[in-house]
């Protein structure tokens, strides 16, 4: 059948670039680990600390853009399902484009053309929606890297959008006052396009190997030239546009990774150094040591407060991270109750979104940032630089803990509350985050009740944020009661502000003279 697109012209190609002599890039990466001050062991590792910035941001933008947003059908992980029979990828494909042989997956490489992408607009969005960090893919599990890269002729500056998107994109987020960063899904590339190898298709081809390939069996460990590419396309990143932040998908769990993991964190962490900036690195399970990096949940929470900082990676869709026709996307509340969660339990949010293939954000993600930016703008300060408080959370409803669980967030209620803290020059400082409005109006709080035992002093001042003069509140021994402006049931949220007395301290006595 004749396809919906025309394909790739193979002559628009450049050559492929050689990289099977990795000798060199490996021994200026060896250099820069043994200047130290991070040598590649975990115990030297575990000396890294998390940087202030990044532990008081809280919320971070993440974006899967890429190719797969040009079928964008079900998910970002179309160029791996297309090629698998029993998939309804495959079914699609065939039916839409036509053959696995004629029309593959590199076809819709030049219909990825990102030929409105403004990345001054896109960053004031993200400024708006109150996000302090951002974090584009840099390189997603189908292959095609969204940075100029040398180590392949399969990226956007050579081919699809030709220009340096990320770099772009990278420059208007540092000249927004917002730290930079990247993610890398390149660990799953191994294997991530095998089903085309057993049929007729277009990764049989060798003239694609350089894309495709290397399109190995799940069950086999990645070799050490996959590896070397692994390691040496990151530090490439790092290199050339040092991310702030820099977050790896699963597969980099692999045992095989493990000594390169161990290289890549060592110089990731002493390149930083030189700069003067604090990085963080984003890892999931158990890939990397305790201490050395920052765990990461997709799609999920906490039990209850972590003592080290972590981090939630979810998107403003149900069912994909990347742009598709037909998403299922949250409510604004729904989102906030996941940045409060995720905030009173010591962790930051990192919300994705899926930009169309012509470079612009779609207006539904568009509006959740901006509904998003208003409530962090009445409400940021129970958020940005905080800390647990000694709980999380009162209320009936309690979260499905673990990963890739949002799908089924739970219906709260207004006695369901996170709490967060801070402490300032100013003085200390205690939020209560409603998850839903009260019906008439009054916050109840137990755990601010005197019997609760919670709060160790006096409470001096209490206050609702965005509201206008004092409020009418009342502490009992069971709960702490606070009466909420009428204009604030439609703003999110509500959250209840308490400033504590200082603390009493006793005269000293004198047990030195008789």
């Amino acid at each position: 059948m004749t396809g919906a697109l025309p394909p790739l012209d193979p002559t628009s190609l450049p050559e492929p670039v050689d990289v099977s002599d990795n000798s060199a890039a490996l021994a200026a990466v060896h250099a820069v680990i043994d200047a130290g001050p991070y040598s590649a062991t975990w115990e030297s590792l575990r000396e890294y600390e998390p940087p202030r910035w990044y532990v008081d941001a809280k919320l971070g933008i993440f974006i899967h853009w890429g190719v797969y947003s040009v079928p964008a059908f079900r998910n970002e992980w179309y160029s791996r399902n297309m090629y698998l029979e029993n998939a309804p990828e495959f079914t699609h494909h065939r039916e839409t484009f036509g053959e696995h042989r004629e029309f593959g997956y590199k076809d819709f490489v030049p219909h990825f053309t990102m030929h409105d992408f403004d990345p001054d607009q896109w960053a004031a969005l993200f400024k708006r929606a109150g996000a302090q960090f951002v974090v584009p893919v840099a390189e997603h599990h189908d292959g095609f890297a969204m940075y100029d890269t040398q180590r392949s002729r399969w990226n956007a500056a050579v081919i699809g959008p030709r220009r340096d998107v990320f770099g772009d994109l990278a420059t208007a987020v540092d000249r927004a006052w917002m730290v930079p960063g990247a993610s890398s899904h390149r660990a799953e590339h191994w294997f991530f396009m095998n089903g085309g190898s057993r049929f007729d298709s277009d990764v049989r081809d060798p003239a694609y190997d350089d894309f495709y390939g290397p399109a190995q069996r799940e069950e086999l460990a990645p070799n050490e030239r996959f590896l070397e590419d692994w390691l040496l396309r990151t530090v490439e990143i790092i290199d050339n546009y040092r991310p702030q932040v820099f977050w790896f998908d699963w597969w980099i769990e692999q045992p095989a990774f493990e000594p390169y993991l161990r290289l890549l964190a060592a110089y990731y962490y002493n390149r930083a150094a030189e700069w003067g900036r604090g990085v963080a690195i984003n890892y999931k399970w158990n890939a990397f040591a305790e201490g050395s990096a920052v765990y990461d949940i997709e799609r999920g929470t906490m039990g209850g407060i972590r003592p080290h900082v972590w981090q939630n990676d979810t998107a403003v869709s149900k069912n994909s991270w990347s742009w598709i026709d037909g998403h299922e996307y949250k409510s604004v509340d729904t989102l906030i109750a996941e940045l409060a969660d995720t905030v009173s339990k010591n962790g930051l949010l990192l919300l994705n979104i899926g930009p169309k293939p012509d470079g612009t954000i779609p207006d539904a993600e568009r509006l959740v940032l901006e509904a998003l930016g208003d409530w962090l703008t009445r409400n940021g300060e129970s958020i940005y630089g905080t800390r647990p408080w000694r709980i999380a959370q009162e209320g009936p409803t309690q979260p499905v803990v673990g990963s890739f669980v949002d799908a089924d967030s739970p219906a709260y209620v207004s006695s369901d509350i996170r709490f967060t803290t801070r402490h300032d020059v100013t003085g200390d400082y205690v939020y209560a985050i409603l998850l839903a409005e009260p019906d008439d109006s009054v916050a109840r709080i137990r755990s601010f009740g005197t019997g609760a035992g919670l709060l160790d002093r006096g409470v001096r001042e209490v206050s609702v944020l965005g509201a206008t003069g004092p409020v009418t509140w009342e502490q009992t021994v069971s709960e702490l009661r606070v009466t909420l402006a009428p204009h604030l049931r439609e703003a999110g949220a509500p959250v209840v502000k308490l400033f504590l007395e200082e603390p009493v301290v006793p005269p000293r006595q004198d047990f030195l003279h008789g």
